[in-house]
């Protein structure tokens, strides 16, 4: 009964997410009473509780930071957590990000899949369920707005609001995640020593996202050609670029200035495997040329001796393994601040490592090296057995209806599902499905 009531739905789903899509609910700066996340992410917000208020639901503004729609009577609460912003989209789209376009079956735009399309798929089928069944609980559709920076949104929610008993965030993999490794962003500074020769005049990494592997990277050098004739340091430098065998870097010089541009392919941070790191390689390849003229670069020489083009921090001693998988470490920042260089990386720890245990280890070597150590964005692991209710059922469900035999699945990525206890992924993402680059 209830699929032939979401079949007739079907039409209001695609243009709800539509609609959504056209919604640029990327973060801004805000001083707006009320929109602390900029006017575009609460317009998202609105537009969804004002059609949850004609679908005939309870809905509530959360002071802008968030909202919830929700049907039902009753003690315990169900919780479905999904978010309506999005990350910036470059340049490199087919179709313009925020105007929703359905091609071949499919729908393509700024939060399809994350989140808005599984945001909308559950208002509708809370309508399907909400007029059809007669639930003895209470079911609450809470919309975050600041999932894809730091979940301002869904702290203040808890601050704020009641705890879901039990539910699932749509924002993943089916059939179901029980698992989620720890996140921790690690950062190292040191300043830049003064050289005669060469000096670092800028660093450019396009602001990359902690949790994306970068694929750009540019490196300015001043160079004194006093010291160093400009034409001996370029063919150093090439000479360098051809026995790497590196194509993706390239030279360009004006005057006195050399600039190497490094191009590698971005993926997320959970799967830097299938990346190539544009810092890292372009890292490696300066300090080689920087050591021919006797110039010692900490960082570089810390990224050359333990990280190399590593995944996993097998030279920090940290290449943990459990059900979850390894861990895996991604270089994915680089900055100057006048001559403090910064360093930024995002690991991806197993459920059943102990984080600090990491950082100590961390620690000792930095301290060794004589660089500033600092972390920050740790998360710790999701982890609910597997004999859990919450997923079994969710699994049941999923094989089901997909006449599959499926189990559930451990991820290195970080979904809503940690906001609350008892409280796993559930799809959007089907099995198989290729995965698209996300900053979430």
């Amino acid at each position: 009964m209830l699929d032939n009531k979401i079949e007739k739905m079907k039409s209001q789903i695609i243009n709800t997410t539509c609609e959504l899509i056209n919604i640029p609910s990327v973060y801004e700066n805000s001083d707006i009473p009320n929109m602390p996340f900029g006017k575009n992410v609460n317009d998202a917000l609105e537009y969804v509780l004002n059609l949850g208020k004609k679908l005939g639901f309870k809905t509530k503004n959360i002071d802008g930071y968030c909202g919830y729609i929700e049907f039902g009577e009753g003690k315990e609460m169900l919780g479905i957590i999904g978010h309506l912003d999005v990350v910036p989209a470059d340049n490199t789209w087919t179709y313009s990000p925020f105007n929703a376009k359905i091609d071949n079956g499919k729908i393509y735009g700024r939060g399809a899949i994350d989140d808005k399309g599984p945001v909308a798929s559950s208002i509708y089928a809370m309508k399907a369920v909400m007029d059809n069944l007669n639930v003895k609980k209470r079911v609450r559709l809470i919309l975050g707005l600041n999932e894809e920076r730091d979940w301002k949104c869904i702290e203040y929610y808890k601050q704020k609001e009641e705890i879901p008993t039990l539910g699932f965030s749509p924002d993943a993999d089916f059939p179901c995640i029980y698992a989620e490794k720890g996140l921790l962003n690690v950062y190292l500074n040191k300043v830049l020593p003064n050289s005669e020769k060469i000096s670092i005049i800028e660093i450019d990494d396009q602001e990359n996202a902690m949790n994306v592997v970068p694929k750009y990277c540019k490196i300015a050098l001043k160079i004194n050609t006093n010291k160093i004739p400009i034409s001996d340091f370029i063919s150093s430098a090439k000479k360098i670029l051809i026995q790497k065998n590196q194509i993706e870097i390239c030279i360009k010089e004006e005057n006195d200035i050399v600039q190497f541009i490094s191009h590698g392919i971005s993926a997320h941070a959970a799967h830097p495997d299938l990346g190539d790191n544009a810092i890292t390689k372009l890292i490696l390849y300066i300090n080689q040329l920087l050591k021919k003229y006797n110039i010692k670069i900490d960082l570089f020489e810390f990224i050359s001796s333990y990280i190399s083009n590593t995944l996993h921090g097998e030279k920090l001693g940290i290449d943990y393994l459990d059900e979850s998988g390894r861990l895996t470490l991604n270089v994915s920042k680089l900055t100057l601040e006048g001559n403090n260089l910064k360093l930024g990386m995002n690991l991806r720890i197993p459920i059943h490592t102990n984080i600090q245990n990491i950082k100590d280890k961390l620690s000792y070597i930095c301290d060794k090296e004589n660089l500033h150590l600092s972390f920050d964005g740790e998360k710790s692991p999701l982890y609910i057995p597997k004999n859990h209710p919450v997923v079994t059922t969710l699994c049941s469900i999923y094989n089901k209806y997909t006449k599959e035999n499926l189990e559930p699945i451990a991820i290195g990525g970080a979904t809503y599902a940690r906001a609350f206890k008892n409280c796993i992924s559930f799809g959007a993402n089907l099995p198989r499905a290729k995965r698209y680059v996300s900053s979430s």
